[in-house]
């Protein structure tokens, strides 16, 4: 039992690896200061703001329908998937806005030497600031953040393992966290899989009450044409 729970202490760490390399990679990033063209711009000056502004922005406007449960055990677990699904957005939000510059900046070294020496600077840091956090992620919770990063990135979590290490790493990496029912391959389907709704549903109504910093997602599907989907009820079928 013991012996268990170290291994999957151990597949939990390098599981995560990845997406702390993301989230990391600032401490490391050369900031450059933007660059001005002389392109003319029309600005707008509102009422009560100081700052002249190039365009007005409107908050998007979604409206959601109230949720209804079949029984007090789906609201539950509605409740439990909530609690969790928030717990580990965040996580998910920065290994995307991270990936772009990580990227970018594993594309200026040239050196094999030098991106290898890069990558360890970054995994030493790992190591000592954000480890023992998410080690304390439980395993659905494992595998909603594994869901959430192919939402934000459009890239599963084996790929992104394979790119940034090697095709083996990631082939093992899978084939142990499937023996904690985590597979580093789960994609984010929200049109096929109704859990994965219920996600997306848990994180639109956390971006409009601002619980949670609003990124569209990197997949393409109509979040209204999918609770039109869920939310009909299932036609009955007709025997020849």
């Amino acid at each position: 039992m013991i012996l268990a729970q170290q291994r999957k202490n151990i597949i939990l760490k390098k599981l995560l690896t990845v997406f702390l390399v993301l989230v990391a990679f600032p401490v490391f990033a050369q900031v450059k200061p933007p660059v001005e063209d002389s392109v003319d711009y029309e600005y707008y000056i509102i009422e009560g703001d100081t700052i002249a502004r190039k365009q007005i922005d409107l908050d998007e406007v979604l409206i959601l329908g109230r949720l209804k449960f079949d029984s007090d055990l789906e609201r539950r677990k509605y409740l439990i998937l909530r609690r969790k699904t928030l717990k580990v957005y965040p996580y998910a939000k920065l290994a995307s806005d991270r990936l772009v510059e990580l990227n970018s900046r594993l594309d200026q070294i040239k050196s094999k030497r030098d991106r290898k020496r890069y990558t360890k600077i970054v995994q030493d840091y790992i190591e000592n600031e954000f480890s023992a956090e998410l080690k304390k992620l439980t395993r659905t919770e494992g595998q909603i953040l594994v869901k959430l990063i192919h939402r934000q990135t459009g890239i599963t979590t084996f790929d992104l393992v394979k790119e940034l290490k090697s095709g083996w790493r990631a082939f093992w990496y899978n084939t142990t966290a499937s023996m904690f029912d985590i597979s580093l391959k789960e994609e984010f389907n929200p049109a096929r899989n109704q859990e994965d709704y219920l996600i997306e549903d848990i994180l639109q109504r956390a971006f409009q009450s601002k619980q949670l910093e609003r990124q569209p997602s990197a997949l393409d599907y109509n979040f209204l044409e999918l609770t039109n989907k869920w939310s009909s009820p299932k036609k009955p079928d007709r025997k020849s």
